[in-house]
């Protein structure tokens, strides 16, 4: 008997399993396939994280909760999770990209500067944007290791006495 079953213990179930368990809670994890796996949306070498959000603004908060938890997991992992290394929303003057992530940043204090084309190729010369692009610079944007990821949450939610079952279909 559980008090929760979750199935699916990739990016987002290993997550849940996790939580539940440190809350106390009796958590059954389900998994089709192997921990981690390809089979799904979180495998691979990253996934993006910015404060910034572009398409709506009023994320932020959530995003920067999800800050803190990474990096408390992070603290507690053998491997790295969390890679600040800045990130970058581009687009013409007027659509969602940059303006969204811009009054993202305005609206909540983000730490972050705007760059034309030139000056974003300047500073970031991977970029080659047509010159009436703009950009907005976050330095607190980064990657996340997704794999590491999935394993620093199964490890939290086993030390949380969560039961986690890999290769079991429902």
């Amino acid at each position: 008997h559980y008090d929760t079953i979750v199935v699916g213990v990739g990016g987002m179930g290993s997550a849940a399993v996790a939580h539940l368990a440190s809350r106390g809670q009796s958590v059954l994890g389900l998994e089709r396939y192997d921990i981690p796996h390809e089979m799904g949306s979180s495998h691979g070498n990253s996934r993006i994280i910015r404060r910034a959000q572009a398409e709506r603004p009023a994320y932020v908060p959530f995003i920067d909760r999800a800050y803190e938890l990474w990096r408390d997991l992070d603290e507690e992992s053998d491997d790295k999770l969390l890679h600040q290394t800045g990130s970058v929303h581009a687009s013409l003057l007027g659509q969602e990209a940059f303006e969204g992530a811009r009054e993202s940043c305005e609206q909540f204090d983000i730490d972050h500067e705007v760059l034309d084309a030139a000056a974003l190729h300047e500073r970031f010369p991977g970029y080659d944007l047509p010159a009436e692009y703009m950009a907005v610079y976050q330095p607190d944007g980064g990657f996340l290791v997704p794999e590491s990821c999935i394993v620093a949450h199964v490890n939290r939610a086993h030390a949380n006495g969560a039961d986690i079952r890999a290769r079991e279909q429902v």
